[in-house]
């Protein structure tokens, strides 16, 4: 039986559109830093894949500056300017800022001073949604990117991050969107790229798939693509949360990302249920990928008001365009029919 992959907030299957735009750039031959014919070309393809994406995310006007993934771009972002946030920030964000801010049950976090916050728009591990207050200074805008209808212009941050890989874009580029006229200090020196923001030669087939990439997801989300998502969600949802099984279903009560489902099974811990489910053929995880191989509790769980114990005893499974019905049910199955087995042994 084939594998059945259900960890599409860590990275997503590469897009068809994504893959013929990085063949096609391969045959540049030019750096887009040179003056003659091939540099130029070169630098065509990177202004116009900068206009594309600013175009997907409703940047206009904004500069899109772009960079290895959002990890860089959150150093660019946050580096040195003593930011608050909150402990659900992913760890790329929270390692710049003071995680101070106060979380609800529900995941939403209690914001004082927007011009001094970095605050994400959806989190990784939940899918739980924020309300962005205006003037944000940072905004992780990686997993909403795609998936849910949203501008940068009009949400009112000063500075987002985005990764292409998270929308079907290849792994190792990203991009930090500036409200325009805000000053960036360059975190890499050396060279004048980016505005003067990034220094070191673009990664010209990494952007020609970033731009493919979010050209399509933008198509996707208006043809209703993850309202369809959002409905296998909901089936896997009710699967897993069955009266039976006592699970905890996490975020439920907010606003979350269409392809999201965190659920907490106590007395079976997260990392065993990830483990289980692979040797079943299913890809799950037990929190962000940035923190797999690390045997503790979720620090956003935690935030929320879980003890370590449940905490540790959560999963995420997330979604996407190409999952079924058929696949999230034999997911359940399966996992329903291990968890029964680890609840009787402990019974």
């Amino acid at each position: 039986m084939s594998r059945i992959y259900l960890d599409w907030n860590a990275t997503t299957p590469l897009r068809p559109e994504a893959r013929a735009a990085m063949v096609a750039a391969m045959d540049l031959v030019g750096n887009p830093s040179s003056v003659h014919a091939e540099g130029r070309a070169a630098k065509a393809l990177i202004e116009r894949a900068r206009g594309q994406i600013a175009a997907a995310i409703g940047a206009e006007g904004a500069d899109v500056v772009f960079t290895s993934g959002a990890t860089e771009a959150a150093a660019l972002a946050c580096a040195g300017r003593g930011l608050a946030s909150a402990d659900v920030e992913h760890d790329s964000v929270a390692a710049w800022c003071d995680g101070s801010l106060p979380v609800d049950q529900a995941g939403r976090v209690a914001v004082a001073d927007p011009a001094q916050t970095a605050l994400q728009l959806a989190n990784s591990e939940t899918g739980v949604v924020q309300d962005l207050p205006a003037g944000i200074a940072v905004s992780d805008l990686t997993q909403g990117f795609g998936k849910l209808p949203l501008a940068f212009n009009w949400l009112g941050c000063e500075m987002g991050l985005v990764s292409a890989h998270k929308l079907g874009g290849p792994k190792g580029i990203g991009a930090l969107v500036v409200r325009r006229g805000l000053e960036v200090a360059s975190q890499l020196k050396g060279g004048g790229q980016e505005m003067g923001r990034r220094a070191g030669t673009e990664n010209i087939i990494g952007i020609a798939g970033f731009a493919a990439a979010a050209q399509a997801a933008v198509r996707d989300l208006a043809n209703g693509v993850w309202e369809q998502v959002a409905e296998i969600r909901n089936i896997l949802d009710s699967a897993l949360s069955a009266a039976e099984f006592e699970t905890i279903s996490v975020g439920k009560s907010a606003s979350r990302l269409p392809n999201t489902l965190c659920l907490i099974a106590p007395g079976w811990k997260g990392e065993t249920q990830v483990m289980a489910m692979d040797l079943a053929g299913f890809a799950i995880s037990a929190g962000s990928a940035c923190s797999s191989g690390k045997v503790r509790a979720s620090r956003v769980l935690k935030a929320m008001g879980f003890e370590d114990d449940r905490a540790a005893q959560a999963i995420r499974i997330s979604i996407g365009p190409e999952t079924t019905r058929d696949e999230v049910l034999r997911f359940a199955e399966a996992w329903g029919r291990e968890y029964r087995r680890i609840r009787s042994r402990a019974a």
